[in-house]
């Protein structure tokens, strides 16, 4: 079966920057363990399926492990793909997900994602965890992720992990969020996945799930700006919704082509 493969860099708008995502559309729903061997062999960090249903389109994330409940960035891409490269007709979409159902508004080539907010409460962190960390947090939170405080950007920059110690650790489908106050945003992030192939993701949409409601709280503010700094760096737009958040950033496609599946 010959399939569409788009893969598109999310948050960002410079090819090579944001987060790689791939996006397959489909007229029928293939099986699961074909939806994971495709994820696998195109290795980034996500991969978007999605059947457009007409008023809806079902939505699905897959790594190259396991299915996602939630991400933000390939969300971003599979909009992206829609409006730029499939001329989808509406300024709002709707994603049918595991998540419920989540809308993308877009506008001005900006992507709005209206996403569930997860505000993080006051946590112990594992020993695992903190052996793994060559710099200590400050302050443990946490909600699905670990949220992990520091008092500096620098901190962030240089934390490093031991991935043989950090790897002892089964968070599924969860991962460890590493945050401080920005020296030019509001504030900035890293994630890092235990057991996974791509141990650090480059930016994380729902991350700022609790992120967001977290910041807002802490800054007093409920629009905020945010740099995941990673190598590749994503810059994201963000205003807290109280149940609901809001992230915005921008897209750019990197290839178009097609993949095989038998």
């Amino acid at each position: 079966m010959k399939l569409e493969l788009y893969q598109i860099d999310a948050f960002t708008d410079k090819t090579f920057g944001g987060n790689p995502a791939c996006v397959v559309p489909l007229k029928d729903w293939l099986p699961d363990d074909t939806l994971l061997k495709i994820t696998k062999e195109n290795a980034v960090a996500e991969t978007a399926f999605f059947v457009d249903k007409g008023d809806k389109i079902h939505l699905r994330w897959f790594t190259p492990e396991i299915e996602m409940d939630l991400c933000g960035h390939a969300t971003l891409a599979a909009a992206h793909c829609l409006k730029s490269i499939l001329n989808y007709p509406k300024d709002s979409i709707i994603f049918e997900t595991l998540s419920g159902d989540l809308t993308v508004f877009v506008k001005n080539g900006l992507y709005y994602l209206d996403l569930p907010s997860r505000m993080p409460i006051v946590s112990e962190l594992p020993e695992i965890i903190r052996k793994s960390l060559n710099i200590q947090p400050r302050e443990v939170h946490k909600s699905r992720d670990y949220l992990l405080v520091y008092d500096t950007e620098e901190e962030i920059e240089n934390i490093k992990i031991d991935k043989q110690i950090f790897d002892q650790i089964n968070l599924d489908p969860g991962g460890v969020i590493v945050t401080a106050k920005g020296e030019n945003c509001d504030f900035v992030s890293r994630f890092f996945t235990p057991q996974a192939s791509i141990l650090e993701d480059p930016v994380t949409g729902s991350a700022h799930c609790t992120l967001i409601p977290f910041w807002s709280l802490r800054l007093r503010k409920k629009e905020l700006d945010a740099i995941q700094i990673s190598d590749r760096v994503g810059k994201l737009q963000c205003q807290n919704k109280n149940d609901r958040v809001i992230i915005s950033g921008k897209a750019k496609t990197y290839s178009i082509g097609n993949l095989w599946t038998a």
